[in-house]
């Protein structure tokens, strides 16, 4: 069985709950960005302080730190994992690529969960956050596919992506990733 995922999809795709899921069903470390580096903040070390700072200024943090702490999660680490929310772009894939080599961890699967840009809305309309109205969350369908095209690219000349229709129940979705894992 294939244990070192990545994920990659739209906003409303359903990334983080498959991978969650996932996560707990074949023992595999859930590395959410986000997640990680609210914990190395809330752990209060270098790096968290480092990113707390970052954040408070309003500013993205940097790739070297959110390697850096992907690094510091995998290093120790033997068995698998799932990665979600990062790479963002190509130079984050490149990088990310790099560690994992030096980690002798590469990537086995890229899991690209697709879904009608009017689901995809829908969702996250329904989702009732005060941000997302039709104008805004086309914007940030744009702006996914404008930074997630080359890594599709990048990881289709691979053979390490697959494809997963995103619509259905969880369960539906949960069974056709299971499906690509072998």
């Amino acid at each position: 069985m294939k244990q070192r995922l990545l994920f990659l999809g739209p906003p409303g795709a359903g990334k983080g709950t498959q991978a969650q899921q996932l996560a707990v069903a074949k023992d595999l470390v859930h590395l959410s960005t986000g997640d990680l580096l609210r914990a190395e903040v809330q752990a209060g070390s270098a790096l968290g302080q480092e990113a707390e700072a970052v954040m408070a200024r309003g500013e993205l943090v940097s790739d070297a730190l959110v390697l850096a702490i992907v690094r510091g999660r995998l290093e120790s680490h033997q068995g698998g994992w799932l990665l979600d929310g990062f790479p963002r772009n190509l130079a984050q894939a490149e990088a990310l690529g790099q560690l994992l080599d030096d980690l002798g961890q590469q990537i086995e699967l890229v899991v690209l969960m697709e879904l009608d840009d009017d689901l995809l809305i829908q969702r996250l309309l329904s989702r009732g956050r005060t941000d997302d109205n039709e104008a805004v969350i086309r914007h940030r369908l744009e702006v996914y596919r404008e930074q997630t095209a080359p890594l599709i690219s990048h990881y289709r000349s691979r053979g390490l992506l697959e494809a997963v229709e995103a619509a259905g129940s969880v369960e539906t979705i949960a069974d056709r990733i299971t499906e690509l894992l072998g």
